[in-house]
């Protein structure tokens, strides 16, 4: 039910995947159902990532996980995930997140889910501005 229900949100058209260097390291990509940003603070040092639904409530559930396919596929989770006050944005917070980057980068779909929510999103485009992001904390710190 999940894979019939993430596949029908892939036909729903998405935005372009965008990448800002002010005041710190963005990239964000916005569809019908939600909205994935990934931010890198060099002053921390720390990554995030925050997805946000446009409707519902993430679960306040015991584990986070993201899947990447469509290339490199792969699957992580986390216990050490947060929820905003109004339960649409799920925020996880690193110093690493090689596996997110890579995720992203050499895939064509990515899937968050918690419980029995999920925000899945086309990774079609993302190629220029992910590269710029990796890019973003060398040109921070010079």
């Amino acid at each position: 039910m999940r894979l019939a229900l993430a596949l029908t949100l892939l036909t729903s058209p998405a935005a372009a995947w965008e990448f800002s260097s002010a005041p710190i390291c963005t990239l964000t990509n916005t569809s019908d159902a939600g909205e994935i940003t990934v931010t890198y603070d060099a002053s921390l040092p720390e990554y995030t990532i925050t997805l946000t639904l446009t409707d519902g409530q993430w679960p306040d559930a015991p584990v986070f996980g993201m899947a990447f396919d469509g290339g490199r596929s792969i699957a992580i989770q986390t216990d050490q995930h947060i929820l905003s006050p109004d339960g649409r944005s799920l925020t996880v917070k690193d110093r690493g997140f090689g596996n997110v980057l890579n995720g992203l980068e050499f895939n064509t779909m990515a899937m968050g889910a918690s419980g029995d929510t999920f925000l899945t999103m086309p990774l079609a485009g993302i190629g220029p501005a992910i590269q710029a992001f990796r890019d973003c904390p060398a040109d921070q710190l010079s």
